[in-house]
């Protein structure tokens, strides 16, 4: 939840018709610009990505139906281009009003209001929820893990989820590489 279009477990808010890519998207087009939607691909793969608006500049002046085809095909190059850059599958475009979940709605929102209050908050529930129930259901699994071989399974499947869970938070927020060097110490 801490990511913003990255992780293949969130949902992807890049691939969405009223996100940002496309967003931007849309204001190229009508600029018969490409400069605002470059900063979505990586350097690498900016020549296919004008080649992909040319091809629906050129496709946007033959009708309405051709113009909603061109537009879609170049929405699909961009983002398929932007997901590549980071390392995530295109799997299509989703619909405008596609639920995203408070994470990445309230990251939206922090943004457009220029606080983060509220982001924080979301997120601090979240974690707080999270991280007490996987330890009360392992506290009590330990317990009873010595009874039988059973219950000792039932605790170390129990502790190892909470233990990922929590190394995985602490990864998140400190920045993967980071934390990771760190740990080596």
């Amino acid at each position: 939840a801490l990511a913003y279009c990255a992780p293949a477990r969130v949902f992807a808010h890049c691939d969405t018709l009223d996100g940002p890519v496309v967003t931007d998207a849309r204001l190229a087009l009508e600029k018969a610009d490409p400069t605002p939607v470059l900063k979505w691909v990586k350097k690498e793969a900016e020549a296919e990505l004008r080649a992909a608006f040319d091809k629906a500049i050129a496709g946007r002046s033959k009708g309405e139906q051709e113009k909603e085809a061109a537009d879609k095909e170049f929405f699909e190059a961009l983002v398929r281009l932007h997901r590549q850059g980071e390392g995530e599958s295109f799997t299509g475009l989703k619909p405008s009003g596609t639920d995203l979940g408070p994470a990445v709605s309230g990251a939206d929102k922090a943004l457009e209001n220029g606080s983060v209050d509220s982001l924080v908050q979301i997120l601090t529930e979240e974690v707080n929820k999270g991280v007490r129930e996987r330890f009360n259901n392992t506290f009590e699994k330990k317990k009873h893990a010595g009874e039988s071989v059973e219950a000792g399974r039932m605790f170390v499947e129990a502790y190892v989820d909470f233990v990922h869970y929590v190394e995985g938070l602490y990864l998140n927020a400190r920045g993967k590489a980071e934390a990771e060097a760190e740990h080596k110490h």
